[in-house]
């Protein structure tokens, strides 16, 4: 334990800082405060440090805050190949504003691609305007005047919000942090540590002049178990009697996802963000229809599934997400064909929105069929830890199998053949599968097309991605009557052929 003295002293020189007089009588008093305990414990000198920090970064009096920045960000489980680095998005504008009193976050993205490989949603020219909110414990998007619910967001809004710079002092002190000290290039800095239940575990780095300059965090991810993110604050300036960063870069996962200049920062702006009614009542949706004898397209969310009876078993194409969306759609498969087992689930690539319920399979037992490439990913990473808020997977202790894919693998039984191809050629994802029922004529895919509403004109230049498509389809000679894609509703093959200005095969 640190003797007392090092309670009361700066942690290495003297501020170099002006603060405002208030700020300065409140660090007077706790340090005077702190003066008089002389068996202080960790917890009471991490609040001392905590009480500075505080006061020269202005959080005290701090209810919400706005501000704009611009620069780089990446697509954080979007790589192109598994466990490569994030693919890079220009930021041209980011605006986020947070109500710290209603933990309540907007945040407001102009992008684009920066580079054309790996998925993310974003197009593949122009720029596209994002609208994300979290308040407490629900997250959603806004698109247009609609509201769209999305509960998986939650917990990385949630830690982005509290991994602000005057976030990080706020939750360190609500959540009973405890105090260490590292010296680093010479010169003492003071290591707070704590946890936010169920969210997120955070250690800040708090430097000389008692400004927030580091935070390393591990949060949950449907995919990775746990994740590591580290985040580094520099260039502070005064802003209307804040401290603030002009710099602010962050990782996770091992590569960058984060990487912007602050442009503005406005304390205490305006911050009222309302929760949504159908986002506070939402509950999974999940449907089934019937597209032919023993296959059902099992929809109702974001992101589809299909499932496919066998002789003695079932096949489930993709478990998306997480936990929250893959459970209720393998209770719902079970219902279809009851005593059959659910031993296969297809995953059709590895990016975190279609992977993020293979560890909800692999908890149900089921084996992961994927692409070779990905199986030494997927081992990997569900061989890592989750103790912030353990999964299903982490509950269950079992361990993956799988039967993997280079260019095709017949599932077939005597009654039907499942053929899963290998996608070819694209920018979206190196180690793709779609998924062929040559009797049905039906074809499962993800994210190479994506429909558009009924009667929707098809677009002036045609996306890359839907050729892409027809090229595979093309070059591998598959008869396809419909397309039950994962994103939308099912449509028939010459849907796709009109939206890429294809002529249909005869």
């Amino acid at each position: 334990m640190m003797a007392n003295k090092e309670l009361v002293r700066p942690i290495a020189r003297p501020l170099a800082r002006p603060i405002a007089r208030r700020a300065l009588t409140a660090l007077t008093l706790s340090a005077a405060a702190l003066a008089v305990l002389p068996g202080a414990a960790s917890g009471e000198e991490a609040a001392g440090v905590l009480r500075r920090a505080s006061a020269v970064m202005g959080a005290g009096e701090l209810k919400s805050i706005r501000y704009t920045a611009e620069g780089s960000g990446y697509t954080f489980g979007q790589a192109y190949t598994p466990g490569a680095a994030w693919p890079k998005i220009t930021v041209h504008s980011q605006i986020r504003s947070i109500n710290y009193d209603t933990a309540s976050m907007r945040e407001e993205f102009t992008l684009s691609r920066a580079e054309p490989r790996g998925g993310g949603g974003y197009p593949l020219a122009g720029q596209q305007r994002n609208d994300q909110f979290v308040s407490g414990d629900f997250a959603w998007n806004q698109a247009g005047t609609n509201a769209v619910p999305g509960p998986r967001f939650v917990a990385d809004r949630v830690h982005q919000l509290w991994l602000t710079p005057h976030g990080v002092i706020k939750a360190a002190i609500k959540n009973n942090a405890t105090l260490a000290w590292r010296t680093q290039n010479g010169k003492s800095v003071a290591v707070v540590s704590y946890k936010m239940p169920r969210r997120f575990a955070a250690t800040a780095f708090i430097n000389e002049d008692y400004l927030v300059e580091r935070a390393e965090s591990r949060l949950p991810d449907p995919v990775l178990g746990e994740t590591t993110a580290v985040t580094t604050y520099s260039g502070y300036r005064d802003f209307g009697g804040v401290n603030f960063p002009s710099r602010v870069e962050q990782s996770q996962g091992g590569h960058p996802i984060l990487d912007v200049s602050i442009k503005e920062v406005q304390p205490n702006a305006p911050a009222d963000i309302a929760l949504p009614d159908n986002v506070r009542s939402a509950t999974e949706r999940v449907t089934a229809d019937r597209v032919a004898e023993g296959v059902w397209f099992i929809a109702g969310g974001s992101h589809n599934s299909v499932a496919i009876e066998m002789k003695d078993h079932m096949v489930l194409v993709e478990t998306p997400l997480n936990d929250g969306r893959s459970a209720p759609v393998i209770e719902q498969v079970k219902k279809l064909a009851p005593g059959k087992p659910i031993r296969f689930i297809i995953n059709s690539h590895a990016h975190f929105d279609h992977a993020g319920g293979v560890r909800t399979a692999v908890a149900e037992g089921a084996t992961i069929v994927t692409h070779a490439t990905n199986e030494a990913y997927f081992k990997r990473i569900f061989a890592l830890q989750n103790r912030i808020n353990p999964d299903r997977l982490a509950k269950s202790g079992k361990k993956p199998k799988f039967k993997t894919v280079n260019d095709k693998l017949e599932l077939a039984d005597g009654t039907r053949t499942i053929a899963i191809h290998r996608i070819t050629g694209g920018d979206h994802n190196d180690a793709f599968l779609m998924v062929h029922l040559p009797q049905e004529k039906l074809l499962v895919e993800a994210d190479v097309y994506t429909p558009g509403p009924p009667n929707a004109p098809p677009p002036a230049t045609p996306n890359a991605n839907n050729v892409t498509l027809v090229k595979n389809i093309e070059r591998l000679n598959l008869a396809v009557d419909k397309i039950l894609p994962l994103h939308g509703r099912v449509v028939p093959l010459s849907e796709l052929y009109t939206a890429a200005k294809a002529t249909l095969p005869k």
